[in-house]
């Protein structure tokens, strides 16, 4: 069982997950010339956050490179450092190395510092070269006046905003002094005053604190302390939170202004007398404590010179309530709770169970022959109503958007980038779409190789792209959306396309193929997916070891899914995958196939009827068609393709269900009758009898039988015709 110390270690690796999602959302908005200075501000803070927490459990090596990474961004929020392409690649490639660092100690490892020394001795040039810009050392210690751009309306959870603002501003009086350990573990007084600041109007008088030789100062020597009075319409639990990682390393008292004469508390005599400060600069000697200066953060432009007092254009004084009453309140939160994994798995399994007891009672009822109009029957279908929007509900809290999964490939595309030379840009789109957790896990490998693939064989290096006319920069697309019930996500590139007649030669090479074999494009494309089948002419980081894309595809597969490749000469290859919503549950058309009872999936169904015969059509090679308002579609016999039967003779008695597969082909199944549509529960075979061909799963139905959940695309693709001579058959009646 862990400790209270293991619990508090546990949630701030939880908050660094989300942090890290917003350093990199923010870092890619910034690149994508979206950001303004809120983007600025959250990336800053991400950062900031991640050194506090890693400070309070002293984790020196998290904490050493998160506060050479803050003090980077510092210099943007600033105005110092301009944030400029090579300057968000230095910093994308920071994101992956804190991402990595977080990662390492979390697992109890110990980070290899030398994995991220070239990235910090870049994050320090950006450093050293913007401190010429920044003025160190004011001209006098006149009082200024600091203008922060303040919007709370936007401003985010946790980064300024009161929550619960009430409409009146009250004053506070903030004495804080700093302990050692403070500056240990690389917190700055100075990013916690700017946070005061953002809750309203601000005065700031700094203290020193004894007498020191300047010869004998340590970096870490707590001289500095801070009285802050400020007006806000916050409560003082509310400034308490801008203190949140230094509370145990500093002496803090929050309280309401009395008076002028009333502020000082009994342990005021440990300040001494205030001296003015720059609250954008750091004195690069030591202070005179002769004469005390109010500085008013909240009006101060950062980056600029502070300007006397006497030498500014006059104002019209406006009341720190005003400006208080003039700030827009912020939007409450969303209200969230983090729950063990373990307990979603559990309360789905038991909703499973719920409907497959009330598919058993709605059978029971049934068979017992109620009216229809019963108060019972009634009762029934709002037992199964009910059944069904708790299932869904329950879904839904295991439910996540794709983002979190697209924002990891884009550091597989810089690092793919990298190692081959070419210049890429990663697209994504649709990345609210939302899909079970399951899911997005187990697809992170699966997508790893695709855009892998797409960046080393899809796209051309930027000489030939050049040289064929298209831009220096290729494209690789990541595109999630929801489509018939099912998601689809499609990774695509804008290169050179598939080279087939390569293609061909390599499995030729390899024996993957016969040398006479007549492939359809579509075949060729898809012997991709082959066992070591590799285009890559030598072994690299990336490619050639012939292990990949069979990879992915058996991965999608597992997870009820399909792909789908296509390609067009000169203008790039698209890999679609098309995957279930969730593993728990499906629809579907409960039939019978040779006294077999059989799930057909909804998504997959565009139609049910019974043909007249002269719709039914044989033609050459044993292959029969039906037309559907004049249009011939394949006939399917399900019974023989799974071998419950032989091939059933096709007349009016026979039902057929009009399917359409991932890729939009419809063809006609044939089956024995229709029984019923409803939901099911999946239970997996490939655990217990490894992958059965044309069969995606079971389950169990309301008489305790266990049905077979039909895997259409698979029957489709592995279909053969129906003989209409000289082989035996039998007949269905009506």
């Amino acid at each position: 069982m862990m400790d209270a110390n293991d619990e508090l270690r546990e949630t701030f690796f939880q908050e660094c997950d989300d942090l890290l999602e917003t350093l990199e959302s923010g870092l890619l908005q910034l690149q994508a010339g979206d950001g303004d200075r809120e983007t600025v501000n959250a990336v800053f803070r991400a950062v900031h956050s991640i050194k506090g927490g890693a400070g309070a459990f002293a984790l020196d090596a998290l904490v050493k490179f998160a506060h050479k990474f803050e003090t980077s961004l510092d210099r943007v929020r600033d105005g110092v450092l301009e944030p400029t392409p090579d300057i968000l690649a230095v910093f994308l490639r920071a994101s992956d190395i804190l991402s990595d660092l977080v990662n390492t100690v979390r697992d109890g490892s110990e980070p290899n510092e030398a994995i991220s020394a070239d990235v910090l001795a870049e994050l320090s040039k950006l450093v050293e070269s913007s401190s010429d810009a920044v003025d160190a050392t004011p001209d006098d210690f006149a009082p200024l006046t600091i203008a922060l751009d303040l919007d709370l309306g936007d401003t985010e959870p946790g980064t300024g905003a009161l929550p619960e603002a009430t409409s009146v501003a009250t004053s506070y009086t903030i004495r804080f002094k700093p302990h050692t350990g403070l500056y240990v573990r690389g917190n700055e007084p100075l990013l916690i005053l700017r946070a005061l600041a953002e809750f309203g109007d601000c005065e700031v008088e700094c203290h020193i604190l004894g007498e020191r030789d300047f010869e004998q100062l340590e970096p870490e020597d707590a001289l500095l302390s801070w009285d802050v009075t400020l007006m806000t319409s916050g409560a003082p639990e509310d400034l308490r939170d801008a203190f949140d990682f230094v509370v145990d390393d500093c002496d803090l008292e929050i309280s309401p202004t009395i008076g002028a004469d009333d502020t000082k508390s009994e342990d005021s005599d440990m300040f001494d007398a205030p001296v003015p400060v720059d609250m954008d600069s750091v004195p690069a000697e030591p202070l005179d404590a002769a004469t005390p200066t109010t500085v008013d953060v909240a009006d101060a432009e950062p980056g600029k010179k502070n300007i006397p007092e006497t030498e500014r254009p006059s104002e019209p004084a406006l009341d720190a309530r005003d400006k208080a009453s003039q700030m827009r309140a912020p939007e409450a939160p969303k209200q969230t709770i983090r729950v063990d994994l373990d307990r979603i798995e559990r309360l789905i399994n038991l909703v499973g169970e719920l409907v497959i007891t009330q598919a058993m009672l709605t059978q029971r009822v049934h068979e017992v022959d109620m009216p229809q109009h019963a108060s019972i029957s009634e009762g029934l279908d709002d037992f199964k109503m009910l059944t069904r929007d708790i299932q869904e509900s329950v879904m839904a809290i295991r439910a996540q958007p794709v983002k979190p999964l697209f924002q990891r490939m884009t550091r597989i595309v810089r690092e793919s980038a990298l190692s081959t030379g070419k210049a890429v840009r990663l697209v994504a789109e649709g990345e609210a779409t939302e899909v079970d957790k399951t899911i997005v896990e187990r697809l992170a490998d699966p997508l790893t190789h695709m855009i892998r693939n797409a960046v080393d064989h899809g796209l051309e290096t930027p000489e030939a792209r050049l040289a064929s006319g298209k831009p220096r920069e290729g494209v690789v697309r990541l595109i999630a959306a929801h489509r018939s019930g099912r998601i689809v996500i499609e990774v695509a590139d804008d290169g050179a396309g598939i080279n087939r007649e390569r293609v061909r030669n390599i499995a030729i090479e390899k024996e993957l193929i016969a040398p006479d074999a007549q492939l359809s494009d579509s075949e060729i494309d898809n012997l991709l997916f082959m066992p070591g089948f590799s285009t890559a002419k030598e072994v690299s980081n990336l490619s050639g070891r012939g292990v990949g894309m069979d990879v992915v595809k058996r991965a999608i597969q597992s997870l009820g899914g399909r792909t789908l490749i296509s390609s067009e000469p000169g203008k790039g290859t698209s890999f679609s995958i098309s995957l279930p919503l969730t593993l728990a549950v499906l629809d579907g058309i409960v039939v019978t196939v040779a006294d077999q009872t059989i799930v057909v999936p909804l998504t997959n169904i565009v139609e049910t009827f019974r043909p007249n015969s002269d719709e039914i059509k044989r033609l050459g090679a044993g292959t029969s068609v039906v037309l559907v308002r004049g249009e011939p579609l394949p006939i399917i016999d399900v019974g023989h393709e799974l071998g419950f039967r032989p091939p059933v003779e096709l007349t009016d008695a026979c039902v057929f269900i009009v399917t359409e597969t991932h890729d939009g082909a419809q063809n006609a199944l044939v089956v024995d009758s229709i029984i019923d549509q409803r939901q099911v529960v999946i239970k997996g075979l490939e655990a217990n009898y490894g992958e059965v061909p044309g069969v995606a799963a079971a389950t169990i139905l309301g008489d305790g039988r266990i049905a077979l959940i039909l895997d259409v695309d698979v029957i489709v693709r592995g279909a053969s015709t129906i003989p209409t001579t000289n082989s035996p058959s039998i007949a269905l009646t009506g």
